[in-house]
């Protein structure tokens, strides 16, 4: 009998591009204001550069437009965007599909990776604090337990009082979100959204998901 059902964040919950969009919003205008250029323009090229790589924009940036930059100017930025209130939502199918698992008396929570204080402001933004019954930011425990790691797991078997075959972890991504499945007995799900970002990654070990959905109406047949 299922109790609980875990979500990871971004690309299960929320949108991740939505996330970085709202990053860079906010970064635009801070460019604008200590160098020079308008920010909506600053902003499109930024999105542009994100297209074609999604490492070291704000580096690329500053190559692009041929200004001298500081490794203290770049990690000043990323604090700007790691640290915004992002203007986020919730995919339209999530609260439909809270609501049904709270009429079940099923528990839900999420396990997230990604750094602190970006997605607490995430969690904040959607008030998710007062959604879900727990919550771990797997950062706040060391980066060496983000996924894979089984840490958060046993933390939140714990804190929701169950046991891991009473659970369900829905997720994104092959490289770290099911491999857990193969450690104990959790009934793992991959959401394969249209907009995910993580959708082409290899699976750790070769361990796939027990169930494979596209949006979350098709989770309550699992359960």
């Amino acid at each position: 009998m299922i109790k609980a059902v875990i979500f990871d964040l971004d690309d299960t919950l929320i949108p991740e591009n939505k996330y970085v969009e709202s990053g860079f919003n906010i970064v635009s205008k801070y460019l604008e204001q200590q160098y020079s250029g308008k920010s909506e323009d600053i902003y499109k090229e930024l999105i542009c550069l994100y297209k074609e790589n999604s490492k070291n924009v704000f580096n690329r940036w500053f190559d692009k437009k041929q200004i001298k930059y500081t490794m203290e100017e770049i990690k000043q930025i990323v604090k700007v965007y790691r640290e915004h209130k992002p203007t986020i939502e919730f995919y339209s199918d999530v609260i439909p599909t809270i609501k049904k698992l709270k009429e079940k008396n099923i528990k839900i929570g999420i396990i997230t990776d990604g750094y602190v204080e970006t997605q607490k402001a995430k969690l904040q933004s959607l008030n998710a604090y007062s959604i879900f019954d727990e919550i771990v930011i797997t950062d706040e425990l060391g980066r060496q337990y983000w996924k894979p790691h089984p840490r958060a797991f046993e933390i939140m078997k714990k804190k929701l009082n169950i046991e891991f075959e009473e659970m369900i972890y829905v997720g994104d991504n092959p490289e770290k979100d099911f491999y857990i499945g193969s450690l104990y007995p959790i009934a793992c799900v991959r959401i394969c959204r249209n907009d995910c970002i993580y959708g082409d990654k290899k699976y750790k070990n070769e361990f796939r998901e027990k169930y494979k959905i596209k949006n979350l109406n098709e989770l309550m047949e699992k359960i």
